[in-house]
This record gives C-alpha cells, structure tokens and sequence, in this order.
C-alpha cells in the first residue's frame, strides 16, 4: 500500500548501537563487546550517509513507499572503493562520510562490524553476504581482490560474461542469500560491464512481543491526496518505549533479546512527512533516540509488504559521487591499466511486517564497465606482428614478428 512511508525507518542496522548514551533499544546482554572508537566512527559515518541517501531519494520520489538499506549500499560501495584513487576515492570517502578514517580502518571497521552484527541475537536471523563476480578474460589487481576477500568475506569469481548462463550464476548466488526474497539483480550483462560488486543483506525477526492476530481488523488508511484504502491494521497495547513532541510520536519495537527493533514515527497530521525527513541528521536524530521513555500505550500498526528497486546512479552523483561515474573516474587499483567507472548502482529490497515479526532483504549491485573512450581491449600477450611504415606513400619501411618480447 502507498505511503507506509510513516517513516518505518526499519533500524535493521542498530543505528543504536553507535551511541555513547542510553537509547530504546540499548541491549540487557552486558556480555556483548563495547565498539572501539573506529567502529564507533564507521557507524555514525554509516548511519550520516544512509540518512543522506534517504533525504536525497525523497526528494525525488513524492508520495510514494520508499525501502532501502544504507548498511547494503555503503558496504557494495565500500568494496568498489578498495579500488578507487586520486580524485575518485576522495569523492566517494567523502559521499560515504569516510572522511578522516584511514583505509586500514575503514576496511578492519567493516570486518568487525559484519562480525558483531552477524549472530549478535540468537533470535534474530541476520546475514550479511558479499562477492565479486568479473569477466575471465581480464586480470584485475590481485591488492584489490586480497582486500576485499579479507575484509569483506567476498567471494570472488571470474566468468565468461559472454555466456548467457553468467547472469543467472550471479542471481542464483543473490536469491540464496536473501533467502528467495530477491531473485534478481543482474538483468543483463552488456559488453562494456567487466565487473559487478555486490552485497546482500537478510533479516528475520520475531517482535519480542508479539501482535495477536486475532486482534486484528479491518480499516481504513489515507493516503497523501486524502483518499483511503483499506488495509490489514495490527493492534497491541503495553508498555513501550515512546517518544512525543510537536511534529510525531515515536515507538521503539524490540526483536527478539532487544538487539534489535525497528523505531517507527508517525508525523502529526499538520506536518508534512517529507519535510520531516529533511530534519533527520545524525545529530537530530541522536536526540531522538535519547528522548525514548517507557510509557504505555497502544498501537495500531498496518500489517505490509513492499518491494522496492533503485537505479542509485542521480542519488549518488548528487551526494558528490560524479566522478566516479564519468569517464575521469581512477580505479587503476582495481585494474591497472585504467579506463574503469562505475555505470550503475541498483538497489532492490523487501519487507514484511506482520503479527510475528519482519522480514527484510536487501541487495546492491555496484557495475563496473570499461569506458567507451578505451573501447576494446587488446592485451599484446602472445606472439604479434608489427610494421613501421611511412604513410604518405605506404611504404613498408620495417616489419616483424615478436614471439619472445625478453
């Protein structure tokens, strides 16, 4: 249904967890490891750019449901980046909020996150999978390929990309991680396309308090242009953490050990909902989270699933990721001899919502194409012929064979 836009900002990513101070959702587990202050960093850069990223596709997209996750699309990027220089890794470090982390701890960031969130609820189910899937006819710098194996768990694979068959390989390897919920990425592979990083993201979890299905009826639910639909409306009442002010309420639900929840606010009916998200900063919504209380209540909460997809490409460029995107993009550490850029980042993901818990997935492809300025690519790595002649009368002046270039 349209507009389940009520901000379900579905903090999958323990947006939480990178605070110093008390939130909603901060665990009762006291055995769980504290974050090192480089972690503590990548995350709010994480939680900066994701909250961008959103701001930057509502702008673009009015009334209509939005679902994404910046924990998928900072990670394919954050791959893609291992082989980024000069002016392109900047650009990107900076659209990422990279900025002042080094490369070493960006990439040991990474690895002890994916290693904490991963099994961090044992009723929760999250997995975070990530590869790399490049034409077999080109070799690509073995630094780029170490790093991304090393920190990012990637699987690697080189494939015929003329072969028909590639595509589904790689949507195979999607669709399995994401438990079925997304069985497609690649629509095809182009000529130009010499290499696709992709990340995929699955969670399961089970509310801590569940809704009871009985309790659920039948209602009404307005849309931005004041018609209504009907829709499935789950209802419970207890005690919550609960946050109100002049522009929304807030409810934090919890999943399972309370490792995770998804915070959901409701925009008083005087406020715009877009201009609401315009204010979500780091720093705002910070104290947001702090201004939680337990308080009882009740909820009414429309049960939902959504798929949503995004080609990322205007939403990047504009959050200053141009470069990387044109023919002056420098991914020479990914392939030395150059003439690499980004052609396209998609997005796809999906969510349910019910009396049990939610379901979501979500998926990033970052492709790499050659640029059209380095057309074929001819590798002298085998015996050739050359001649040297002068081209007014065509006079062959010298000409020969190389079969041992030593």
């Amino acid at each position: 249904m349209r507009k389940i836009q009520i901000i379900i900002l579905l903090v999958v990513f323990l947006f939480s967890i990178s605070q110093c101070t008390k939130s909603p959702t901060e665990p009762y587990n006291k055995n769980i490891r504290e974050l090192t202050s480089v972690e503590k960093s990548l995350v709010e850069s994480d939680n900066r750019f994701g909250l961008k990223l959103f701001q930057e596709i509502v702008k673009n997209q009015k009334d209509t449901n939005i679902f994404i996750s910046p924990l998928s699309v900072s990670m394919a990027l954050g791959m893609t980046l291992n082989g980024a220089d000069g002016a392109t890794k900047q650009a990107m470090e900076q659209t990422l909020e990279l900025a002042g982390l080094t490369e070493q701890q960006i990439n040991e960031s990474y690895k002890s996150l994916i290693e904490l969130l991963v099994g961090l609820d044992p009723k929760v189910k999250f997995q975070i999978a990530n590869s790399i899937w490049h034409r077999d006819d080109m070799i690509f710098e073995q630094d780029f390929i170490d790093l991304n194996k090393k920190y990012f768990d990637a699987l690697v694979s080189a494939l015929n990309f003329n072969d028909p068959t590639a595509k589904d390989i790689i949507n195979a390897w999607v669709e399995e991680n994401t438990n079925g919920k997304i069985k497609e990425i690649v629509e095809r592979i182009s000529r130009d396309n010499v290499m696709f990083l992709i990340n995929a993201i699955y969670f399961k979890g089970i509310w801590k308090y569940q809704f009871d299905e009985t309790k659920t009826f039948d209602a009404l639910f307005t849309l931005p242009d004041e018609n209504q639909i009907p829709c499935k409306m789950m209802a419970q009442s207890g005690d919550f953490q609960y946050f109100a002010n002049e522009k929304f309420q807030a409810i934090d639900l919890p999943y399972g050990d309370e490792l995770f929840s998804m915070v959901v606010l409701l925009p008083n009916s005087s406020i715009n909902i877009d201009s609401l998200i315009m204010e979500m900063d780091q720093n705002t919504w910070n104290q947001w989270l702090i201004s939680f209380q337990k308080e009882s209540g009740t909820i009414f909460l429309p049960r939902f699933k959504l798929e949503y997809k995004l080609k990322m490409n205007d939403v990047l460029i504009a959050l200053g990721m141009g470069i990387a995107f044109s023919g002056g993009a420098d991914f020479t550490r990914m392939y030395k001899p150059g003439g690499l850029f980004i052609s396209e980042v998609n997005h796809k993901s999906f969510v349910e919502v019910n009396e049990e818990g939610t379901e979501a997935a979500a998926v990033t492809s970052v492709v790499i194409d050659r640029s059209s300025s380095s057309g074929f690519v001819m590798r002298l790595d085998r015996p050739f012929i050359f001649a040297i002649r002068e081209n007014h009368s065509g006079t062959i002046l010298f000409i020969g064979k190389i079969v041992d270039p030593s």
